[in-house]
């Protein structure tokens, strides 16, 4: 599945103002790409997101999707607040998108099981939320959301509250799903290590109103894990995106 965005702009109303959030987005998503948003706070990266995935309409501009489409939904979004639901266990949790397009019981729990098992959350499938680490639950969100076996899969800083090892565990548990299951990614984060582990191409965007500033191909190869932030060319892309990216986050620190 590949999406293209032309010239996507939103403006929020406001009582003093208008409030420009993005102005000319253009990009495409390849098919089975993932592709990283980067940008300071409020650039406008979660109302891009929110507009791909239709939950916004862009003031101008239009969002097109073309490809072959999957039997799944076209798109599942993956948020940083993990957006399971507290009255569910794990299992029901995960399970939750196929009962909504009409799998049956018996076959929605295989499925589910099928990512519970791949994010090691095989023997927690009876518990509920309140019992689950901020990781675990994390878990729960990821393991859903390709178990919905979207042609898109949209993910809003899903790791920003997380310590740093549990972060490191969850790229790599997701960079192993998704090599085993490949879907058209837009993972969106402020995180520029973050950024080059995950991300076959990087989008930075400046600060608000959000623009395209630069895109950066990551041609390091996969499979990737935590040595790969070792290498020499992983520390001159990571230089490389501060430099792109620096005068960006200042200026958004004036403008807060």
């Amino acid at each position: 599945m590949r999406v293209l965005c032309r010239s996507v702009s939103k403006t929020f109303s406001s009582r003093n103002s208008p409030v420009e959030a993005l102005r000319g987005i253009s990009f495409e998503l390849r098919e089975k790409e993932f592709l990283c948003v980067l940008g300071p706070s409020g650039c406008g990266k979660t109302t891009l997101l929110k507009i791909v995935a239709g939950l916004l309409k862009p003031t101008s501009g239009k969002v097109v999707y073309s490809g072959e489409e999957s039997a799944g939904p076209l798109n599942t979004i993956v948020f940083q607040e993990y957006g399971i639901f507290p009255w569910m266990n794990v299992i029901d949790n995960v399970a939750f998108g196929l009962e909504m397009h009409g799998f049956p019981k018996k076959e929605r729990y295989e499925i589910s099981m099928e990512f519970i098992k791949k994010v090691g959350l095989g023997n927690c499938i009876k518990k509920y939320p309140h019992e689950l680490s901020v990781g675990m639950k994390q878990r729960v969100g990821i393991a859903r959301a390709f178990a919905n076996n979207p042609d898109v899969l949209l993910m809003d800083e899903p790791f920003c509250s997380l310590d740093a090892q549990t972060r490191l565990i969850l790229q790599g548990e997701l960079l192993r799903i998704w090599k085993e299951h490949r879907r058209s990614v837009i993972f969106v984060t402020h995180d520029i290590e973050e950024a080059i582990m995950l991300a076959d191409r990087v989008i930075i965007l400046t600060s608000a109103p959000g623009k395209i500033k630069e895109e950066m191909e990551i041609n390091l190869s996969r499979p990737r894990d935590f040595e790969i932030t070792n290498t020499r060319e992983f520390a001159r892309l990571r230089m490389k995106i501060w430099e792109t990216i620096k005068e960006e986050v200042l200026r958004s620190m004036v403008l807060e």
